[in-house]
C-alpha cells in the first residue's frame, strides 16, 4: 500500500514549503518542537492486523454521539481530519477485499493513526468516505478519500482479514464563553505570517494574502489548520482527540507562533548569510 509521503523537518538550509489556500501543503514543524509532544497523543494497544464489514453504521440520519456502530478500520501512518482529502493505492490482499465490499455497501471506513514503530493504532480516528476510485486489472484501486466524522474505538469485533471495531461518534462540546471567532482570525492571521516567511525563504515572490477561512465556522477551520501539520502526526492527532474547538484553536495558535519564531529566525540566518543555500 503506497501513502503519501512525509517530508523530514525543516532546517535552516531547508525552509518548510508554503501553506496554499487553494491546495495547502504541510506545515513541517522543527523537530525539536514535534518530540515534546508525543506525551500527549494515548495509543492503544491493539496491533494492526484486520475482517468482514458491517453495515450497521450506514444510517441516512446524522449520527448521533452516543450511537455505538461496526465500522471497518484501516490503520495508516497519518492522521485523517473532518474535510480533509487522501489519495491512497491499495494493493495489500485485506484491504483489496475490504474496498470490494465497501463499493459494493457503503463507501465509508475508519482511517486510524497507527505508529510505524510500535504498531500500535490510536483509539480516536476519523470516517473516511471513499468520493471517487479507479479499480486496476489486477484488484489494485487507487482512492480520493474525504474525512467525515470522527470517532472513538470502543471494543474490537474482529481482527481478520481486516479490522472491524465498535465506535461511538465523537463531537465537540460547547466552548463557554470563548469567542472561537476571535481565535481563529488570531490562527489565520499566524498561517498567513508562516506563508509570507516561507516564500521569503524559499525564494519566492510575495503574493496577495489569502483568505484561508472562506467563511468556514471555527470548527471546520480548525480541522484544516491540524491537517496542515503533516509533519507532526503525533500533534495532528492530539489535535484530532481535543473535544474542544477553542482548546484546539489555541493549541494551533502556539504550534504556528513557535513555527513563526523558527522561520524568524531562519530568515535571520539567510540574511546574514545570503550566499547559503
Amino acid at each position: 500500500m503506497a501513502l503519501p509521503s512525509t517530508v523530514s523537518s525543516p532546517s535552516f538550509k531547508s525552509t518548510p514549503p508554503y501553506l496554499s489556500a487553494f491546495n495547502p501543503k504541510p506545515l513541517h514543524l522543527p523537530a525539536t518542537y514535534r518530540s515534546i509532544n508525543r506525551r500527549s497523543c494515548k495509543l492503544l494497544s491493539f496491533r494492526c492486523s484486520s475482517s468482514s464489514f458491517s453495515e450497521k453504521h450506514h444510517n441516512a440520519n446524522p449520527p448521533k454521539s452516543d450511537d455505538l456502530v461496526e465500522l471497518p478500520l484501516f490503520p495508516l501512518p497519518l492522521v485523517l481530519f473532518p474535510g480533509a482529502t487522501i489519495p491512497l493505492q491499495i494493493f495489500e490482499f485485506r484491504y483489496r477485499v475490504m474496498m470490494q465490499t465497501l463499493l459494493q455497501s457503503d463507501l465509508r471506513f475508519g482511517v486510524v493513526y497507527s505508529d510505524a514503530v510500535s504498531g500500535s493504532a490510536a483509539g480516536i480516528g476519523c470516517v473516511g468516505e471513499i468520493v471517487k476510485h479507479e479499480r486496476l486489472v489486477d484488484d489494485r484501486f487507487f482512492l480520493i478519500c474525504k474525512g467525515q466524522e470522527r470517532f472513538r474505538v470502543t471494543d474490537l469485533v474482529r481482527t481478520k482479514p481486516y479490522l472491524v471495531a465498535k465506535v461511538t461518534w465523537l463531537e465537540d462540546r460547547p466552548s463557554g464563553e470563548e469567542n472561537l471567532d476571535e481565535l481563529a482570525n488570531e490562527v489565520e492571521v499566524l498561517m498567513k505570517e508562516v506563508i509570507r516567511l516561507s516564500n521569503r525563504l524559499n525564494g519566492k515572490p510575495d503574493k496577495e494574502s489569502q483568505d484561508l477561512r472562506k467563511n468556514q465556522f471555527p470548527t471546520p477551520f480548525s480541522f484544516f489548520v491540524g491537517s496542515t501539520f503533516e509533519g507532526a502526526p503525533m500533534e495532528q492527532q492530539a489535535l484530532l482527540e481535543l473535544e474542544d474547538t477553542a482548546a484546539r484553536l489555541k493549541r494551533e495558535r502556539e504550534t504556528l507562533r513557535n513555527t513563526l519564531n523558527y522561520l524568524t529566525a531562519a530568515s535571520a540566518v539567510k540574511d546574514v548569510f545570503p550566499s547559503q543555500p
